[in-house]
């Protein structure tokens, strides 16, 4: 067998997945396909390479028709109880916002492997896995519990959401830890190693993908309410984009009065109050699509408090970057609408991205090169993300009280708020888990 060119391989797998019209391949099988039928027209492949394209592709197919109830066993009905001691070396990675984040081989494995024999999925032995420690669940009320139940159902229901195998118990220190696959990057560390080298088509291709999960989740009448660059998670062996944190948002005993999340991404709706819905989702979409757009985390220059909501509640929004194009730059103000029920539902805007990536996936890479940006820009940007040590890009508790309406800003008055100088340091000696207003 000749060298397989495993990137060419996941890139016409993941071309194959941008040109579906599901207006026209409406159901599982036809999807595959329209999938199996674009490898095979692919004349960049090697033969052994659409072999290989198709062998992952009908791997995926399995496990599709499991989801969708033609197979004996459910993925979402493989949720367990995992023993520590089944864990193997485990090593400390990073700390989110209110846990701890862990890499751990798993000594039994998941789910992962489909038997045609048995016409069943099988465990894959020695799988790496990522473990989440949970604090403060022993204060947890009822609804908290419900609540996770049924959103690590529907993260392992649907393939865009990141999968959580299980649960197991710390025996050092008693804390409950969740037993989630692993992925091999943040979208957040994606965009600063790899932004010079993206074109359009791979940015909204990037968006698509990120829409299309949470399309998933609100159709579960689920609000994941964290959404942040930080929470998208990628995998280079799929060559895709997952959501991830669903249904984990802060602490377990997080009082009512206050809101959890990353304050650029939280909609103005909430920060002044109001509950999350599904368009405080879509709001917080807007601000990764600018992301994905620019390179670095919206307002990376500006301290998270009362002063910064204030600017949030009054319309600020990140200035466009020069060469956007104009579909997606109208798609992204209509997201992040200081009104929610101006913003689009998110099969709306799943619809609208799908015609745009449609559109992208179909027209060759030559005449669609990497966006330059000023050096002197993205440097700054750079520095202030390394003197900050991502202090800032992490969600926390956020406490406000009296504050006015939500509303758009004016040209003038985003011409104004941008114009100023941005030149300034973020204090570091500023650590607590907790804002409030003074």
């Amino acid at each position: 067998m000749s060298t397989i060119r495993k990137e060419l391989v996941h890139a016409a797998i993941t071309k194959s997945h941008a040109l579906i019209d599901y207006n026209i391949h409406n159901d599982i099988h036809k999807r595959h396909e329209f999938r199996k039928q674009t490898i095979l027209s692919d004349n960049s492949l090697t033969k052994d390479e659409k072999t290989e394209a198709i062998r992952l592709l009908n791997k995926d197919y399995d496990r599709n028709k499991i989801l969708y109830n033609e197979g004996e066993r459910r993925i979402c009905e493989n949720f367990e109880w995992i023993p520590y001691n089944d864990l193997k070396d485990i090593k400390y990675l990073t700390k989110g916002g209110f846990s701890e984040i862990y890499t751990a081989v798993w000594v039994d494995g998941g789910y992962e492997e489909w038997d045609s024999k048995e016409q069943k999925l099988k465990r894959v032995r020695g799988q790496c896995a990522i473990l989440k420690e949970l604090k403060n669940v022993e204060n947890a009320n009822q609804k908290w519990f419900e609540e996770v139940k049924s959103h690590l159902t529907i993260s392992n229901k649907w393939a865009d959401i990141i999968q959580c195998y299980g649960l197991t118990r710390n025996i050092s220190n008693g804390n409950y830890m969740l037993v989630m696959m692993e992925t091999d990057m943040d979208l957040r560390k994606y965009l600063q190693q790899d932004h010079n080298q993206l074109t359009w088509k791979e940015k909204i291709n990037i968006t698509f993908e990120i829409v299309r999960a949470l399309y998933f989740i609100h159709k579960e009448d689920a609000i994941h309410r964290d959404l942040h660059s930080g929470n998208i998670l990628y995998s280079q062996f799929n060559d895709h984009w997952f959501i991830s944190d669903l249904g984990f948002c802060g602490p377990a005993n997080k009082s009512s009065k206050n809101i959890y999340g990353n304050l650029p991404y939280i909609a103005p709706e909430v920060v002044i109050g109001k509950k999350y819905t599904f368009k405080s989702d879509i709001y917080s979409i807007a601000m990764l699509m600018w992301e994905i757009s620019f390179g670095q985390p919206p307002f990376i220059n500006y301290e998270h408090d009362h002063n910064f909501a204030m600017n949030i509640i009054n319309g600020i929004r990140p200035r466009i970057v020069l060469g956007t194009p104009v579909e997606y730059k109208n798609l992204m103000e209509q997201c992040w609408d200081a009104d929610p029920s101006k913003r689009p539902d998110t099969y709306t805007l799943w619809c609208r991205l799908q015609e745009m990536n449609l559109y992208y996936q179909s027209t060759s890479d030559e005449s669609l090169q990497p966006e330059i940006y000023n050096d002197l820009q993205l440097n700054k940007s750079n520095n202030l993300i390394g003197n900050t040590h991502n202090r800032l890009f992490t969600s926390k508790i956020y406490h406000f009280e009296n504050l006015p309406e939500p509303r758009n800003a004016t040209k003038e008055e985003l011409e104004e708020f941008h114009s100023k100088s941005e030149n300034f340091s973020i204090p570091n000696n500023n650590d607590e888990d907790e804002v409030t207003n003074k």
